[in-house]
Formats: C-alpha cells, structure tokens, sequence
C-alpha cells in the first residue's frame, strides 16, 4: 500500500516501574513508527511532576539523547500521530497533559471518539477551554470536570460518555492507567519485563512488536471495556463497562499492524498468508511469477504462490527511506510519486505474465501507476489481485479513509475498476474468505464496515464527521 491509500493510524506506548522509563517508551514508539508519521510525543513522571515532549516528525528525529535526557522518571506514555481527526498541528500532536483539580494528568489514545464534537460544545458551554481541535482533549476535560474523587473514577466517568474508538493510555504523577472502548475496535496489548532485584515493570502497547524489541513478555490484551491501573500498590483490571459486540478491526490484519505482531491474541503474519492462500483459490491467474507491492502485500503474496504453486518475486523493490519534505520536480516526471518510493526489477519482469499481489484499492489511481510501472518494466501480463474485498465506505473509528465519492468501488463495479487500473484481470477476496482467513467466521468478532457499510456503532452525526474529513483534506 503506497501513497493514495489509507493512511496510518496512532500508535501508544505505556511503561510503569523502570528507571528508564523514556527510554523504553521512545523504542515502543520506534517500533510503532508505521502507524503514524506526522508527530511523536512521551511524557513521564518521576512521581511529583509530569515532564513532557513531543514535536512534529519522526521518533528518532523528535527524541535525541538531549531529549530523552529531559524526561526523568519511572512511568511513561507516548504516541506516534497520523491524523484521523484534528488539523496537522503541533498543537494537536500527543500526549496531552494538564493540571487541574486531579492532579497532573497527561493522556493520548489511538482512535476516533465519534461524538466529541457534541461533547466539545457542551464543555464549552460550562466553561471550558480548548487548546486544540484534536478528540482527544476531550477526554481530560471530561476526566478534570468528573464528580469523582479518584482518578479512576473519573476516568471511568469520562469513558462511559464517549463513543466511538479508543485505545488509551493515561499518567499521572503516581499511578498509570490503560483502557479500550466497549466494542475494542483498536489493538492494546499488555505485557511485563523483569528489572534489577526480581522487580517487575508494567508495559502496554498497540502491538506486540514494541514488546520484542524492549524485551517485554506479551501477557494478554487489554480486554473491550476494560481498564488495567498500575499504582504502587499493584496491578489492578477493572471492568469500566460491560463488554458489548466486538468489532475488532480487520484492517490491522489486512494492513495496518507489522506482520511480526499478535494483535487481537492472534499472529498478523498468519492472517496474511490465510488471505494470500484463499485468494488464490478463490482468483487463480495463469501467470509466471507472484509479485507482492511492498510492504503490505508481500506476505499474502508468499500466501498466494505457496497455494498457486507460482514462483514468489521481489519484483518491485521499495526505497524505505523517503523523507517527508523530499522536493519533487513540477512536472518534468510522470508518476515521480510512485517512482520515488517503488522501482521494478526489469530483469524478473521482462516478458512475464505476473500477478501483482496487494492488501487494497482506495482510489485506484496508485494501482494503475504501478499497473503501468510493471508493464513499462517488460511485463506481458498483469494480473492484480487483491488481499481483502472492494472498499466502499469509509471509517470513523480511527482510520483516515477517503469519502465514500473518493472511493473507487462505492462507484464502480470489478470490471470497471480493472479498465482503470488498466489490468489484464483484477480479482477481490470475499467478505466470506476474509473472515475465514483471520480465523472469524464463527465468532464474528471484527469490524468490516469499510466493506460492508454496516457500522457496528451509532454514528452520532455522520454528516458532520463527512465535513470534518472533508475539510482535512
């Protein structure tokens, strides 16, 4: 998935008990780097004050040694941005962090929290102030503004009025406090690692690769409508709400998460190939050679040539260190875009028949440039196949996809969409095969509304959350 596709999500970390706790969250978040690359944040406590930083870019360009320097303390939380809903501002990057009547509190969440702007406006109306336009501030305001004495509690206030998506993490100057909505539409892993004197640290995280590569052991997820407090008296789950339908998204499996993740208790990398393996069967091709687009397609692709029997390729390589400020010429390159960030192998597609393996088709208009990329390339063939079912609505629950008019299939049927991206044959996986692939088709326990329509939730104003995508864009 390239360029004009979705774009990724937020990502969260959460360290409690290490001394060095920034360090910890800064390397969860280099590992969470592909869900989000406008801006980082991480905040720690050293058990009296909340230290903060956070700025626009990279992780590793955001959190020098200087900076890491500057966040003292045992208990952190950080975030990776993409923005799904708030302007691109500095203003807006997180965690957020306030003092008021609870104490210093600093929070950030993965999701979008489908009516915030109505419980905006009526915070607004008791007085409140906004610093932002991001959903997320929201939650302090409604933590800060809670009847409840304990932190907690007004936490669980706060959650149990907000809609929509979220995976959360919360500091404050002693304690730390992870939760997931009702319906656990974001991934949030829970897991500990052992420190000097047999000692444990707490840590959470939308996947599990951030673990690996701490040296955490992934324990469990935090379960829908659950929260897990960590003070120093201990570990604490706590259910905040009753468990309602769970709609898991799928896309995680699809797309989103590193296939070297457990997201929802099961292996991103498993799910990848199921979906390569039953397309096959489901669109065989007669073709000479398997070609994944990179990086999400290839291992479906692996799927598809293990179940087909065709030779798998490396037949488009991807340039993985393209900066975002990169100065691209005005016109002199067609389709420099494409070009900048995949290059075909000429000597694997001369005079082949391939199938080219993705996980998606948004617009279209990527595919059809790497439609053309691979017959400019040599090819006499190409086949495309796709790696989940056409989409056609958009989500509200924390992926920033297109409007329903900017989505190639709302509008047009299979055939039409392989006349635009100029493909010999173009094959979707089925809804039914999806499911299967991700081991869901008795459970019925994720989301498929971007391919169905059927959100699992009441949207609270979707006209006014279509604006408010329509005006980011």
């Amino acid at each position: 998935m390239v360029l004009d596709k979705f774009h990724d999500e937020c990502g969260v970390v959460a360290v409690f008990g290490h001394p060095e706790a920034a360090k910890l969250a800064y390397l969860g978040l280099y590992a969470l780097q592909h869900r989000g690359q406008e801006s980082a944040g991480i905040c720690t406590s050293d058990g009296s004050l909340i230290y903060c930083r956070k700025a626009m870019g990279h992780v590793a360009d955001v959190f020098t040694s200087s900076a890491l320097a500057d966040l003292p303390g045992s208990q952190a939380i950080g975030h990776t941005r993409y923005s799904t809903a708030g302007d691109t501002l500095i203003l807006n990057a997180q965690p957020f962090s306030v003092a008021c009547n609870k104490g210093r509190l600093a929070v950030a969440h993965n999701g979008n929290i489908t009516n915030a702007a109505e419980l905006r406006r009526e915070l607004e109306r008791g007085g409140s102030i906004f610093q932002a336009n991001s959903d997320t501030e929201v939650i302090l305001h409604l933590v800060a503004r809670s009847s409840e004495r304990t932190l907690a509690g007004a936490l669980r206030d706060a959650l149990l009025q907000l809609e929509g998506a979220f995976s959360l993490v919360l500091l404050s100057e002693d304690r730390l406090i992870v939760a997931r909505d009702p319906h656990g539409f974001r991934p949030l892993a829970f897991g500990e690692m052992e420190i000097s004197g047999g000692r444990k640290c707490y840590v959470a995280a939308s996947e599990t690769c951030a673990f690996d590569l701490i040296g955490a052991t992934y324990l469990h997820d935090v379960d829908p409508g659950e929260m897990v407090e960590v003070g120093p008296e201990g570990m604490n789950r706590v259910r905040y709400a009753p468990e309602q339908q769970r709609a898991q998204c799928v896309f995680e499996h699809v797309y989103f998460s590193r296939p070297d993740s457990i997201v929802f208790g099961r292996a991103v990398n498993e799910s990848r190939e199921n979906l390569g393996r039953l397309l096959a069967i489901e669109h065989p091709a007669d073709a000479d050679i398997v070609v994944p687009v990179p990086d999400s397609g290839v291992a479906a692709a692996i799927g598809y040539s293990a179940e087909s029997g065709i030779p798998f390729r490396h037949g488009l390589i991807r340039n993985h260190y393209v900066g975002r400020t990169f100065i691209e010429p005005s016109q002199a390159i067609r389709d420099f875009g494409v070009k900048l960030k995949l290059n075909p192998v000429r000597q694997l597609l001369k005079d082949k028949r391939v199938i080219l393996v993705d996980d998606s088709i948004v617009r279209g208009t990527t595919s059809r440039k790497i439609v053309r990329m691979v017959r400019q390339a040599g090819a006499r063939e190409v086949h495309v196949r796709i790696s989940c079912p056409p989409t056609v609505s958009p989500c509200f629950y924390g992926v920033d996809t297109p409007t329903r008019g900017e989505l190639i299939a709302a509008n047009h049927n299979v055939e039409e969409i392989r006349r635009f991206v100029e493909a010999d044959s173009l094959g979707y996986l089925s809804a039914a095969s999806l499911r299967k692939a991700v081991g869901d088709d008795e459970r019925h326990e994720y989301c498929y509304a971007c391919y169905t329509g059927d959100y699992p939730t009441d949207l609270v104003n979707i006209e006014e959350l279509m604006s408010a995508r329509q005006k980011r864009r």
